[in-house]
């Protein structure tokens, strides 16, 4: 299975330690595509080498490659909201990952896509992580969570 990961590069990195974890985690489900958002020498002016244009075409390429999408969108991102746009579009199965312990409310456009099937969120907090990630991926496509 590939799983493509979503996480804030220039939305800021102040969540980098926890997107360690669930990369971590992810793996033992498939080969995680875009891994390097986890990446502690990323900062939040991006891949400085690459151009915004090859970042792009990319990263939709390994979208378009992925059996699923699983996204932390507690740290709000430009770039993480078109991506899961593109993954609905593209009618990938998607996780967001919310931790409500930041003090943030969730876009209305990501939890007001939520159906419990294709796209599910589900707020979480770090020690209960692996249950979430354990239910999203042992549930089939087409069974509700």
């Amino acid at each position: 299975m590939k799983i493509y990961f979503c996480g804030s590069i220039r939305g800021g990195r102040d969540d980098v330690r926890l997107y360690q974890k669930v990369v971590q985690k992810l793996q033992k489900f498939g080969t995680v595509l875009a891994e390097h958002v986890s990446s502690d020498t990323l900062t939040d002016k991006g891949e400085g080498s690459s151009g915004d244009r090859v970042i792009h075409d990319r990263d939709l390429d390994w979208l378009r490659q992925a059996d699923a999408v699983v996204a932390e969108v507690t740290q709000p991102s430009l770039g993480v909201g078109y991506e899961l746009g593109h993954a609905f579009v593209l009618r990938k199965r998607i996780l967001c990952l919310f931790r409500p312990s930041s003090g943030r409310t969730l876009s209305a456009m990501i939890r007001g896509a939520a159906d419990g099937e294709l796209m599910v969120v589900r707020d979480y907090s770090e020690e209960h992580l692996d249950q979430v990630l354990d239910q999203f991926f042992k549930t089939k496509p087409d069974e509700p969570l």
